[in-house]
């Protein structure tokens, strides 16, 4: 007779299921960012572009922090953040959905704020790159600190595509936005702190040798069921004293002396 499965099979199957349907979500979203870049790219002919990018130390040029990282200067700058935005969106919303929808914001206002304060005056910073930075140390962070299996793999993963970020928040290539990348990293690491545990920690599953102390357990408690039944919780009672009757009643007794004769 086959022994009957333990419920955490049941669990590890739905679970299964459960992650299935969350990354088929993070790829359609990030799918969908994707697009919106393209068609945005494919617009930019007709708008001014001077306008809608990030001017350091002008107040207009604030209006671009809304604004620049939907824009990109050539078809392989918008490939490059495309194909990055891509992994790195679908890892970020895979393993930590609500915290990286919540901190979305704050990494898109960070790489603006941070071309805007720290770029030089006259020029125009515009691209997703910056964002792309806040996502890759979100998950940097969120892996050092909730340290749980899948945020470890999430992070080595990020760390083992995109490493080459912890350089690129520095001068190093004329023409490249290090001061966006700086402001959105830095957005990412106090994202990963405030939204930390926005998502629940993943259940630990057990191993097999757990399983069958389980399973032992419960034939055990099976098998003492069947030959030893469990004590009653409530016993009858027969007999109980009427409340009126006397107690504590000492009834006298006569005493006899004892002599000798």
């Amino acid at each position: 007779m086959t022994p009957p499965q333990p419920p955490v099979v049941t669990t590890t199957r739905l679970q299964r299921q459960l992650d299935g349907q969350r990354l088929r979500r993070a790829v359609q979203y990030s799918l969908a960012c994707v697009l919106v870049l393209t068609v945005v790219f494919a617009l930019q002919g007709w708008l001014s572009l001077e306008a809608l990018t990030v001017n350091p130390g002008s107040a207009a040029g604030l209006f671009g922090v809304l604004t620049a990282p939907l824009l990109h200067g050539s078809p392989g700058h918008l490939l490059a953040n495309a194909t990055a935005l891509l992994m790195l969106g679908t890892l970020a919303m895979t393993v930590y959905p609500r915290a990286t929808l919540r901190a979305l914001p704050l990494l898109w206002l960070g790489a603006g704020l941070g071309a805007w304060l720290l770029g030089q005056p006259g020029s125009h910073h515009l691209g997703a790159s910056g964002v792309i930075h806040g996502l890759g140390f979100l998950v940097f962070v969120l892996g050092l600190l909730r340290r749980d299996s899948a945020a470890i793999a999430a992070g080595m993963l990020a760390f083992l595509f995109y490493g080459g970020m912890l350089l690129t928040i520095f001068p190093h290539e004329v023409g490249v936005s290090w001061e966006s990348h700086l402001g959105g990293a830095l957005a990412g690491v106090v994202a990963a702190f405030v939204f930390r545990r926005s998502d629940p920690m993943p259940q630990r599953r057990k191993y097999s040798w757990e399983i069958e102390e389980e399973l032992e357990r419960e034939r055990a408690a099976a098998a003492h069921d069947t030959f030893e039944p469990r004590a009653p919780d409530d016993v009858p009672v027969l007999w109980q004293r009427d409340e009126q009757e006397e107690r504590g009643k000492v009834l006298p007794f006569r005493s006899h002396d004892k002599r000798d004769d």
